[in-house]
Formats: C-alpha cells, sequence, structure tokens
C-alpha cells in the first residue's frame, strides 16, 4: 500500500457523466492531513507514517500528547493514525497529504465506524424470517427455534439472536473514485460509505492479492 488518509464524511448525493448516466457517490472531506511521525526499520522494526487529522483546541489536549505535538512542530490534531506505507521513508514530518494523490478511477477501502441502530430483534439484525401473521398466531417477529431437547440441547455460539445492531468497524473494499476536488481536498465516491455525516473514515487503496 502507497496512499491512504483520513477523511470525513459529509454526505450523499449524484453526479451525471458526459453520457447523462446518473451515479450515486458519496462525499468525503479528505484531509489535508498533516505527518506527525515518520517510523523507520532502524528505530522501529517497520516502515509507517504517523498522521494526524483535524484542529484541536490547545486545553483539550493532554501533556503527552502534547509534548509529541510539540516535537513535531505540528498543530494539535483530534486524530491520529498511523499507515505502513511501502514508501514511508518518501515522507517527512509536516507534509501535508491532500486528496490529490488519489484520482478518479482509483480503487480503494473506506472503514469506519458503522451507524448504531441499539437493540434489534434478529429480523432486522440478521435478515430471518416472520412468522404468519394471522390473528391466531403467536409467532409474529420472533427468532423461532433456539435448539432442541435432547440432542444437542444447547444453543450453539453464534446462533444469530436479537442484540445490539450497528456501532462496530465496517470496511467496505473496491470502491471507485468517481471524481477529485483538489480545490476543496473533496473524494467523490461510487455508492455507501459506513458511517454516519461527520464521522471519521479512513481509506486506503485497494491492494490486490495475487492469487
Amino acid at each position: 500500500m502507497k496512499k491512504a488518509i483520513l477523511a470525513t464524511k459529509v454526505g450523499m448525493t449524484q453526479i451525471f457523466n458526459e453520457d447523462g448516466v446518473l451515479t450515486p457517490v458519496t462525499v468525503l472531506q479528505a484531509g489535508p492531513c498533516v505527518v506527525t511521525q515518520v517510523k523507520t526499520e532502524e528505530n522501529d522494526g517497520y516502515k509507517a507514517v504517523q498522521v494526524g487529522f483535524v484542529d484541536k483546541r490547545e486545553k483539550l489536549v493532554t501533556k503527552p500528547v502534547k509534548g509529541h505535538f510539540d516535537k513535531a512542530g505540528v498543530a494539535y490534531k483530534r486524530y491520529v493514525r498511523e499507515f505502513r506505507l511501502e514508501n514511508a521513508e518518501e515522507y517527512s514530518v509536516k507534509d501535508e497529504i491532500k486528496a490529490d494523490i488519489f484520482a478518479a478511477g482509483d480503487k480503494i477501502d473506506a472503514t469506519a465506524i458503522s451507524k448504531g441502530k441499539g437493540f434489534q430483534g434478529a429480523i432486522k439484525r440478521h435478515g430471518q424470517h416472520r412468522g404468519p401473521m394471522a390473528h391466531g398466531s403467536k409467532f409474529h417477529r420472533h427468532q423461532g427455534s433456539n435448539g432442541s431437547a435432547t440432542t444437542p440441547g444447547r444453543v450453539f455460539k453464534g446462533k444469530g439472536m436479537p442484540g445490539h445492531m450497528g456501532s462496530v468497524k465496517v470496511t467496505v473494499q473496491n470502491l471507485e473514485v468517481v471524481k477529485v476536488d483538489t480545490e476543496n481536498n473533496l473524494l467523490l465516491v461510487k455508492g455507501s460509505v459506513p458511517g454516519p455525516k461527520k464521522s471519521l473514515v479512513t481509506i486506503k487503496e485497494t491492494v490486490k492479492v495475487a492469487r
């Protein structure tokens, strides 16, 4: 992987290409991210680039984190993430990573925390079927049989049951970058991206695995 950036989700819209074909897109505010540290194999045992994103007030920064930013000589940032880039040695502290590292047609993987939906039943959470909806039925949206009396006589681990839904890390792979607005650091990505508006999204180039 050679390209990665942090972004916030702006929302969804639609655009038309030259042939008049409509494409639904997610708008992402990608960067600018500032390099706060460059890790090397000699010092750290691996190559990586640490970046900061979205400014943060000084009064909200703890002393250890404040010292880390002061040493790098960059403004305090709300989000700090690390990317293991193959070309990490090409970056220096204080370098800016902007949306222009990507171009239209690139394939990316988007990672974010999905929308939390609270406690949900098995139908919504796992897509299970409902029972008869007639008046005499005592079984409408229940999850059905959980186990049997003698064999196995227990509920197996991993069985789809009601519970907390959403608010987990989700990665959508192989999304296409439709358009890049370098002036405003915006990425228009075809389709949907996990998470609510204003949420943090980690964008990495899709790495093709040889089979």
